[in-house]
């Protein structure tokens, strides 16, 4: 029991840990990014745009992402096995947890996707770039978010074994039937918004022009495709036997509305822990005072050398905040099923 309750506790742990490391990597993906050559303007009032080229906060963002998707993604299987062993309250408070991380990972990495895509097309001067800086800066990125995003919702929702989530069935056939469509209720809009993205990408860069309006509606017509094929797969799955509704427990309101507390808290200071850090990044990066006459180097920010002063002042404020959250509610999580522990 000690073993299988410690087993519980690592799934709830592994999207807090995923949390943490992309924190992490969103951090360092910000450093780089000081790096990165900046617009301005000269002393005769002309814009200025640095050549388009390849960052690597790019892919060190999605790296971040990735790791709290696997993180989210191995905390639910590991949560499903407990489940299917023990169905006790601390096991369901973990698999519902991780299916909430992994939810909130498919929605980063759907945004991450979209954001690319609108990065590269509103960009001042992207058609600029070179065809390689084009494939691996924009193309890429997306393609190897929406493989992200199609995989974790495969393994995460339709490749289970165990699904107490889902309606039991006398024939395992029917279960599986069950499970694909879920599966794909969720992943084809995602793919048909990807392909239709890329389709007006690749038109973009093609024509060198803005999309003519009936590319929009080629894209838009893909997309809605896309998401009328979803809905019919998830219209499928409604079609199943519900589950056997639970007796309500006493006290059961409140703690569940602790538990939304919980998440509310979570987000809210996880926010904070992100916008802090980047606040603190950017620091770094120092603006000299404008001055009539002065040359374009005269202009260019510097940037001060990260210190330990550095650290303490503006970094470690989001560093604390980031494990107030992932303490708290890990802490939340544990005690609101404490009494229903029984360690050997």
């Amino acid at each position: 029991m000690a073993r299988q309750l410690d087993k519980v506790r690592l799934a709830l742990a592994l999207p807090l840990i995923g949390l943490v490391t992309t924190w992490v990597t969103f951090m360092i993906s910000a450093y780089f990014d000081l790096f990165i050559e900046q617009s301005y303007y000269t002393d005769l009032g002309e814009w200025m745009n640095p050549t388009p080229t390849l960052q690597l906060s790019t892919y060190l963002i999605l790296l971040g992402i990735t790791a709290f998707a696997i993180s989210a993604t191995i905390g639910q299987r590991l949560a499903l096995r407990e489940r299917s062993r023990s169905d006790s309250p601390m096991a369901i408070t973990a698999h519902r947890f991780a299916n909430l991380a992994v939810i909130l990972s498919l929605v980063a990495g759907a945004a991450y996707a979209i954001g690319t895509f609108l990065g590269a097309f509103n960009g001042f001067d992207s058609r600029d770039a070179s065809a390689l800086v084009r494939i691996f800066g924009v193309y890429v990125p997306i393609i190897l978010a929406t493989a992200l995003v199609v995989f974790v919702l495969l393994i995460a929702f339709v490749f289970r074994t165990d699904a107490p989530d889902l309606p039991h069935s006398t024939k395992d056939t029917e279960r599986n039937e069950l499970q694909r469509a879920i599966g794909l209720a969720y992943a084809v809009p995602v793919i048909g918004t990807a392909i239709a993205i890329i389709f007006g990408l690749a038109v973009f860069d093609t024509t060198r022009t803005t999309l003519d309006v009936w590319i929009w509606v080629i894209i838009q017509v893909i997309i809605a495709t896309s998401i009328i094929l979803g809905t019919r797969f998830a219209a499928k799955a409604r079609l199943a036997k519900p589950l056997p509704v639970e007796q309500r427990r006493t006290g059961a309101a409140a703690v569940n509305l602790n538990l939304v507390l919980t998440i509310i808290f979570g987000a809210t200071v996880t926010l904070m822990a992100f916008s802090y850090g980047f606040s603190a990044i950017e620091k770094l990066r120092v603006w000299p005072e404008w001055v009539e006459g002065a040359s374009d180097m005269q202009m260019q920010p510097r940037l001060d050398p990260v210190s330990l002063e550095w650290f303490l002042r503006d970094l470690a404020p989001a560093l604390v905040l980031l494990a107030l959250a992932a303490f708290g509610v890990y802490r939340s999580m544990i005690v609101r099923n404490r009494e229903n522990e029984k360690v050997d």
